[in-house]
């Protein structure tokens, strides 16, 4: 038996690949499905990507290109998410900070540098017209870190997806002060180049199994309330989400979509050279809509 190991931040986004994996439908070809939380994002999931510590990876878009571009041998095989990530911009609960105009320093807490939560200050920079060489980064590992490394009297900006953190926005231990959708679709699925060699067309069926439960899940009236439960999330909340979410349910992807992706990352500096889509994408198994 040999095991395919996939790897996801533990957020409603990833709840099609949770319910696929629980099914494991490859018991019969000798590959079992192995599903690994990662709470420290995107940045740590290409490094397990890297050292063979995982064969797909559900990750960021920004924090894939800009590790690609960095040597990461791995490839996209599909959108997971076509929609635009909404990060909450957070500071701590008890902070006078009300506004990004009221900052007199650019401080960011981050899950790791690469992580969207990083690259996606640089974002929030170039809107605000703060000048890049402010900005100044500190590492906290995820959410759980952030909550313990944040002071009311000093205002270091921390950026995590608004509905996962909104429980502590609503206990009050973290201020939501602003949010910034991020300029191209969030979540893509990239697969070693180890895995593609010992897998093959299986992270293809698995790709297509996962755009199928999708879909069923955005037609299916019960699905907020199942997620609601999963996560730990209201059900309000869920509901809301999901009207501003798009999962992928295709292997249809924009080349134009990309490209422009591609030329804002180089703009806002993510990326230092324009990469073509053939060089980050396993073409032959993705359909180009225009």
């Amino acid at each position: 038996m040999k095991t395919l190991r996939i790897t996801g931040v533990p957020e409603h986004f990833n709840y099609p690949w949770v319910k696929v994996i629980e099914s494991q439908p490859f018991i019969t070809k000798g590959i079992r499905l192995e599903w690994i939380e990662e709470s420290r994002g995107s940045g740590q999931m290409n490094k397990a990507l890297r050292e063979n510590q995982a064969d797909l990876a559900i990750l960021l878009t920004e924090s894939f290109l800009n590790d690609f571009e960095a040597g990461n041998p791995s490839k996209i095989i599909g959108f997971h998410v076509n929609s635009p990530l909404i990060w909450g911009i957070h500071i701590h609960g008890k902070s006078k900070i009300t506004s990004l105009k009221s900052l007199s320093t650019h401080d960011f807490l981050v899950s790791r540098m690469g992580s969207g939560s990083h690259l996606m200050g640089k974002v929030l920079a170039e809107r605000e017209n703060w000048e890049m060489e402010s900005l100044s980064f500190r590492i906290v590992d995820n959410l759980p870190g952030a909550l313990k490394a944040m002071t009311p009297n000093k205002p270091e900006l921390f950026l995590w997806e608004k509905y996962t953190t909104k429980p502590w926005v609503d206990s009050l231990e973290l201020k939501r002060i602003d949010e910034i959708p991020s300029p191209w679709p969030c979540f893509v699925m990239a697969a070693s180049n180890l895995s593609q060699i010992e897998f093959g067309d299986i992270l293809i069926e698995l790709r297509d199994l996962v755009y199928n439960y999708a879909q069923k899940l955005q037609r299916n009236p019960s699905t907020a309330e199942e997620i609601s439960i999963h996560y730990d999330l209201k059900k309000e909340d869920v509901e809301e989400w999901m009207n501003q979410t798009n999962w992928a349910t295709s292997a249809e992807i924009s080349k134009s979509i990309l490209e422009n992706a591609v030329k804002k990352m180089i703009e806002l500096g993510i990326l230092k050279s324009e990469i073509a889509p053939q060089d980050f994408l396993v073409t032959e198994k993705i359909t180009f809509v225009d």
